[in-house]
């Protein structure tokens, strides 16, 4: 891993007056007073804060940058580096690099800027921001990057996230028969966000696991294989199952082998799989979860698009926003204090790895879980109202209708339904909002004719098919 050792020799805030000078013509590379240890910057960058695709972003102002948003900033070590910040929408903003203990003045009102000044040292990835609360969360993030980073696998880490669409084969109307599913418990170095990584425990290399389908009177053979190259025993304990531990009694599998057993589902539903083996909350929290969905006799009913998502959460020694391999933290997890939260296993799993769409007049379907370990989620789809809600995941009970914000039970799970009748970009959150700050935020893509009876304004509506920025580190 680089080194993080830099360290910050001054800063410097540029007042209001001096901003303006920042966009006037013949503006000079380095104002005067921008020096460190009697020297001017190596580099200097100029940035402005705008408002595009719904979020808030840093637009480049100049040379290669320039138009880019959220741009990178390249530089080479051991740099003395100015950026320059240049406030275009009206809103508060500042600027910050904590590794170097760079932190501008806060800017308020057009044309209002900033500067700092800092050095760098080796080679390395590093997150500039904007440190106002929530303006990180809504877009305002880039990278500075000195050097040739390491980018070794191990760095960067392999995309464990599951796709939201891959939710398994609907049962229909077929009769009860056999089914095999087959699953392997996996330890990888993946990717938990840009520039930081985890040590996961996964089944068949996703968080969640598969999405598994079967129906009420099926029989299900259950095999679980532990990777040769695993360091833990691995087990399975499945909710649908009526059986000692839930299949986990008998799947204590040590690294290299395998074991199996069979099941009848004996009542429909959405539930939760995850592995039993202790400590079981290590487990489960490492991304040893998934949904295991039993389907009444005859199926569900069809709808246009369905999507599989769970909600899990990270308790690492290193706190949220920390580059590199990120380690496991025994003692924020006995005392519930999560530093990250995701949905489908990483940071980036449904904002910028994974696109889910559907189109005005379609009706979604959504099969969503909370793995937990220990965090209760408020499942809410901004913008939209779910038109039933299967109630903790129950598939016999009738479904509550018209509901904004529904509870989910580490460990439980439910199924909304609602049509989407305008278009934009919906965003999927836990209503604990503040989670935001850590991870938990999802994009669903509404694309169709806008129809002014149902939504109207005189503010133009913000691109909504622009592609997705950082909102989530």
């Amino acid at each position: 891993m680089m080194k993080k050792r830099q360290f910050a020799i001054f800063r410097i805030a540029v007042v209001f007056i001096l901003g303006l000078a920042f966009a006037a013509p013949g503006f000079a590379a380095h104002p005067p007073g921008t020096e460190v240890d009697g020297s001017v910057p190596d580099v200097t960058f100029t940035l402005r804060t705008a408002i595009t695709g719904g979020q808030m972003v840093f637009i480049g102002d100049a040379g290669q940058i320039k138009g880019k948003v959220n741009p990178d900033l390249r530089v080479a070590p051991d740099s003395i580096v100015q950026i320059n910040l240049i406030n275009d929408d009206g809103a508060i903003h500042d600027i910050a690099l904590p590794e170097f203990g760079a932190k501008s003045d806060q800017i308020i009102g057009l044309g209002a800027a900033t500067a700092i000044v800092f050095r760098v040292g080796e080679d390395g990835s590093f997150e500039y921001f904007c440190a106002l609360p929530g303006h990180k969360a809504a877009g305002m993030v880039g990278k500075l990057i000195v050097g040739e980073p390491d980018r070794s696998a191990e760095d960067e880490g392999a995309d464990i996230s599951k796709n939201p669409m891959e939710v398994g084969e609907p049962v229909g109307n077929r009769e009860p028969k056999t089914v095999t599913m087959d699953l392997e418990a996996t330890e990888l170095v993946g990717s938990l966000s840009d520039g930081s990584t985890y040590k996961y425990w996964t089944f068949n290399d996703t968080v969640p696991g598969p999405m598994l389908r079967a129906r009420v009177g099926d029989t299900v053979q259950m095999n679980l294989s532990n990777a040769k190259d695993s360091s833990h025993i691995h087990s399975i304990d499945l909710h649908a199952v009526t059986g000692p531990g839930g299949g986990a009694a008998v799947t204590q599998v040590s690294p290299g082998h395998k074991k199996s057993f069979s099941f009848k589902p004996l009542n429909p539903g959405l539930y939760v799989y995850h592995c039993a083996t202790p400590m079981v909350a290590q487990h489960i929290t490492n991304g040893m979860y998934g949904l295991i969905l039993i389907e009444p006799e005859g199926g569900l009913n069809p709808v246009d698009r369905e999507f599989y998502i769970m909600q899990g959460e990270f308790y690492t020694a290193e706190r949220h926003g920390s580059q590199g391999l990120q380690e496991f933290s025994y003692e924020k997890l006995l005392d519930e204090r999560p530093e990250h939260f995701m949905f489908n296993g990483s940071m980036d799993a449904l904002t910028k790895t994974h696109r889910m769409e559907a189109n005005v007049g379609e009706t979604v379907r959504i099969f969503f879980g909370d793995g937990g370990p220990n965090m209760t989620s408020s499942f809410h789809v901004i913008g939209e109202v779910f038109d039933r809600v299967y109630d903790q995941a129950s598939l016999t009970s009738p479904p509550l209708t018209n509901v904004q914000t529904t509870t989910v039970a580490p460990g439980g799970a439910t199924m909304v339904e609602f049509g989407v009748d305008y278009p934009g970009r919906y965003i999927l959150v836990d209503h604990a909002i503040s989670r935001m700050e850590k991870g938990l935020v999802g994009f669903l893509h509404v694309d169709g004719d806008a129809d002014s009876a149902i939504f109207q304004s005189d503010s133009a509506v913000e691109d909504e098919h622009a592609p997705a920025h950082d909102t989530a580190h």
